[in-house]
């Protein structure tokens, strides 16, 4: 998919003519839910002539995602000022804007469904800037979702099927953007700097509030989005279940953050566009607001040093900020709603003393607590977790936290008991936490170490000493001894035999 606001043009005067076009051009919003209707109030109560317009789906009002509380407490002038942006007149009559009313008047056009409709909006935007002849138009996306095709039984991040499609993130609170005083960052990006660049001051243009930053790593940001999602459902289970046990939760919160920036950073390694995104750019990553041009992380395997993960996106504040805030309850308001999904599995599970019978369970917990399950984007990543863990090789000790949480829901009964004790017990979810975050070869010479009256354990420490490690422990088998019973083992190694053994 070709994604840019340039033609192939080379002529000067022509580039000068399409930049005054951007610079007074207009951004576009597809689908209203409640994070771009919010934005849009915010440009109402900040400027006086908004440079947004929004397009509801079919069938849905526009101030729909607001509740009739929310609307009575807002500046009917202002509210007025945010129907403007949703209508125009045909003839004498004002009527909602659609899809095709977004590309024949913006310049930059964000599909903001959720992922049950985001694929179809970017075909269905395509043939009509095609249609249209506005192929300029630049299309970008926010869903925070993993994609699914169930024919071919694959998961996978959209922006990564579609590597020119633009990403837009940035956290916000539920009412935040509704707060005149309150303000907050975003990044908007694109695989070509000059694109990201031209799209993040569009953006940034729309309220004096909101400060967007240009990057290049629309597919790691279309990831972590996906991945804090369902690390937000963990964190509000953690601070709600362990409330009177604050000493687990710094722990938690660390992994869970560093767990969803290393799958990101093994996700970017893989990228097929890795070459042109550093070598082939018109301005340097350092123009855009990167420290350096590249971070990666690299291991010797076999005698030679492998790259093995990029971390080049780490730098961009906001996408890091995304993940860190969606994992803490606010001094003000609500949090975010998969953060309030964790909430609630952890009444549940503490006041009927088991983990849900699936995810129907789970949802229907959320719904009878007033969490629409249309929102809870994290639940639906969770469904699709073992497929994204085989299409980008996530390694397991990368992703131990939100593995866990798989297990607890969609588990087997057994699995889902050693989940719960784990969950629920604070040292045996700390121990998780230290000894999940090892690669299994690892942590099997600690485990031998701890078990030297066993000869295979004896043997394994011995064949370090003399230097043939690697080749001679491929097996992932444990050195407890065989005659143990599993009963003894503590829960957290249950869990964690059942995941590596599993997947």
């Amino acid at each position: 998919m070709k994604n840019g606001f340039f033609e192939s043009s080379l002529d000067p005067s022509r580039i000068r003519d399409r930049l005054l076009e951007l610079e007074n051009g207009k951004v576009g919003f597809y689908s209203v839910g409640l994070y771009p209707i919010s934005l849009a109030y915010n440009c109402a109560m900040q400027t006086a002539d908004p440079q947004l317009l929004l397009a509801p789906r079919p069938g849905r009002a526009l101030l729909g995602a607001f509740s009739k509380d929310d609307i009575a407490g807002m500046d009917p002038d202002h509210l007025a000022t945010v129907e403007a942006m949703g209508s125009h007149l045909d003839g004498s009559e004002r009527v909602p804007n659609n899809l095709e009313d977004l590309i024949r008047r913006c310049e930059l056009v964000v599909l903001s469904s959720n992922s049950n409709h985001v694929e179809d909006d970017l075909q269905e935007a395509i043939a009509m800037r095609e249609a249209l002849q506005r192929e300029h138009v630049v299309l970008a996306c926010l869903a925070g979702s993993f994609t699914n095709d169930p024919i071919a039984n694959e998961a996978y991040v959209l922006c990564d099927k579609t590597p020119n499609l633009a990403f837009f993130s940035g956290f916000h609170r539920h009412g935040a953007l509704r707060n005149p005083l309150d303000s907050f960052t975003a990044n908007f990006c694109h695989p070509d700097a000059l694109t990201a660049l031209l799209g993040a001051r569009m953006l940034d243009r729309l309220s004096p509030n909101i400060q967007v930053s240009p990057g290049v790593h629309n597919i790691e940001g279309q990831y972590i989005k996906a991945a804090k999602n369902m690390a937000s459902i963990f964190a509000g289970f953690g601070y709600t279940f362990h409330s009177e046990n604050p000493g687990v939760l710094p722990t938690l919160l660390t992994l869970l953050l560093e767990q969803c920036l290393d799958q990101a950073a093994t996700v970017s390694i893989s990228r097929r566009d890795r070459q042109r995104l550093y070598h082939r750019q018109a301005i340097a990553l350092t123009e855009l607001g990167y420290g350096v041009q590249r971070i990666e992380a690299a291991l010797v395997r076999d005698g030679d040093m492998e790259k093995v993960r990029d971390h080049t996106f780490s730098q961009l504040t906001a996408m890091v900020a995304d993940v860190r805030g969606s994992m803490m309850p606010p001094t003000i308001g609500n949090p975010t709603r998969n953060f309030q999904a964790g909430v609630q599995l952890a009444l549940q599970m503490r006041k009927l003393g088991r983990c849900p019978n699936g995810i129907d369970e789970l949802e229907q917990w959320c719904e009878d607590a007033g969490i629409a399950k249309g929102g809870l984007e994290g639940l639906r990543s969770l469904r699709y977790w073992p497929q994204i863990v085989r299409q980008y090789g996530i390694a397991l000790h990368d992703a131990s936290l939100i593995n866990l949480l798989y297990m607890a829901v969609f588990g087997r009964q057994a699995s889902k008991e050693s989940a719960f004790e784990v969950m629920t017990q604070s040292r045996e979810l700390s121990n998780y936490c230290q000894e999940s975050v090892r690669p299994t070869h690892s942590r099997r010479y600690a485990e031998a170490l701890q078990n030297l009256d066993n000869p295979a354990a004896m043997d394994l420490v011995v064949s370090a000493v003399v230097a043939a490690l690697a080749r001679r422990s491929k097996d992932d088998g444990s050195f407890v001894d065989d005659a143990s019973d599993d009963d003894d083992m503590p829960a957290y190694l249950k869990a964690m035999n059942v995941i590596e053994t599993v997947w």
